[in-house]
């Protein structure tokens, strides 16, 4: 899909900014490019769409290179996201998403058909298509900026540190919409960043550069298990205490079942009668069918006893939860720069399944430090 062979970039002075980098990357794979500033991951990615010339070497995308292809066509034919999002302010959020479908003189049919399939996708209203890029947040610009490179339906997108600024929360969510829509899309991505915990957790392969060169390329798992030298595992970082234990690698390996719920429709004296007889403070509130519907707690309840009556009437429904197959990484990452006490497991119709806590987490990364106590038992015993 894209091979960089031998590909050296060098500045007018000479210096190199890329140094002979050979990579192959497949049809439909997300590849992470990281590394300190000045590494020459942004170069490497630009070199893609010929915003930087190649000095030595080649680039072969869909077996061609792009030296032989236009660049402007070639530019048409890959989506581009960067961290400004660069959405036109004078333009409707429609006229921005289609804007290469207007250089590719579209008719307004089908430009307006495209336009409504994309907003569908990351579950924006339609009469946002006719609002302008100062009327949304910056976390609903940055999903029009990810659609406008998905409107023409290109095979490979770059994305150049496109969440970087945005605040935690929205690039939390943003992060999970995308892996989502890539998994459903499966598009080959290039995407730059500085965050490891970002690359980690959206890279099928994370390429970690320095001084122009690959010093590692593999699955996160892979990069955490084995990192290849000093330097990966200081840019890691040691508080990644989760890499000691590969064999814990998912939120369904840990979770723990039958959390204590109410239905919608209970009442919040009966709410208030479970909490009790539970020796718990808060309750997750499902329905019916078990579909996780919000939480609700002992704060909520006594701000609003006397002017509602039900759960459902006074719950917060915007609950943070995760999938079994969450990587347990980005899980204990969330959790704890949330500072939330649990976290609800959910399966792929949003039916509760489980529940991580905090308490859960402590005895994981007691355990990555010290071992299960039968470790020291054992070697306590061999020393005799």
């Amino acid at each position: 899909m894209l091979e960089f062979n031998n590909v050296t970039k060098r500045y007018a002075d000479g210096t190199p900014a890329v140094k002979n980098l050979n990579l192959k990357i497949d049809k439909g794979e997300f590849v992470c490019f990281i590394g300190p500033s000045g590494c020459g991951k942004t170069t490497t990615m630009k070199m893609v769409n010929r915003l930087i010339d190649i000095t030595e070497g080649d680039i072969r995308f869909d077996d061609k290179s792009i030296n032989d292809q236009d660049p402007v066509e070639l530019r048409r034919s890959i989506g581009y996201v960067i961290q400004q999002i660069g959405l036109m302010p004078h333009m409707t959020i429609k006229e921005n998403i289609v804007l290469v479908g207007t250089l590719l003189k579209w008719s307004k049919e089908k430009k307006d058909q495209r336009a409504r399939e994309l907003l569908e996708l990351v579950d924006l209203p339609e009469e946002y298509l006719d609002k302008y890029p100062h009327e949304l947040s910056g976390g609903q610009q940055q999903r029009i900026g990810v659609l406008r490179a998905l409107a023409s339906n290109p095979p490979l997108i770059l994305m150049d540190e496109p969440f970087g600024a945005l605040d935690p929360i929205t690039r939390d969510s943003l992060q999970e919409e995308f892996k989502k829509l890539q998994k459903e899309l499966h598009k080959t991505i290039v995407f730059v960043t500085h965050d490891m915990d970002e690359a980690l957790k959206l890279a099928d392969r994370v390429v970690i550069m320095r001084d122009g060169e690959i010093v590692q390329a593999d699955t996160p798992d892979e990069i955490l298990r084995n990192p290849a030298n000093e330097f990966v595992e200081e840019f890691l970082g040691k508080d990644r205490l989760i890499q000691g234990r590969p064999d814990v690698t998912t939120v369904g390996q840990i979770m723990e079942g039958c959390p204590v719920t109410v239905q919608t429709g209970t009442t919040l004296k009966e709410a208030i009668s479970v909490m009790r007889d539970k020796h718990v403070d808060s309750l997750l509130v499902v329905d019916m069918d078990n579909t996780l519907q919000g939480f609700i707690d002992i704060e909520s309840i006594n701000l609003n006893y006397k002017k509602a009556n039900h759960v459902e009437e006074v719950m917060e429904a915007n609950i943070f939860s995760v999938a079994e197959e969450s990587l347990l990484r980005d899980t204990v990452h969330k959790i704890l720069r949330r500072g939330v006490k649990y976290v609800p497991v959910v399966n792929d119709a949003q039916q509760l399944t489980g529940i991580v806590t905090r308490a859960t987490l402590a005895n994981l990364v007691y355990d990555t430090i010290w071992g299960d106590g039968m470790e020291l038992e054992e070697a306590a015993a061999t020393a005799e």
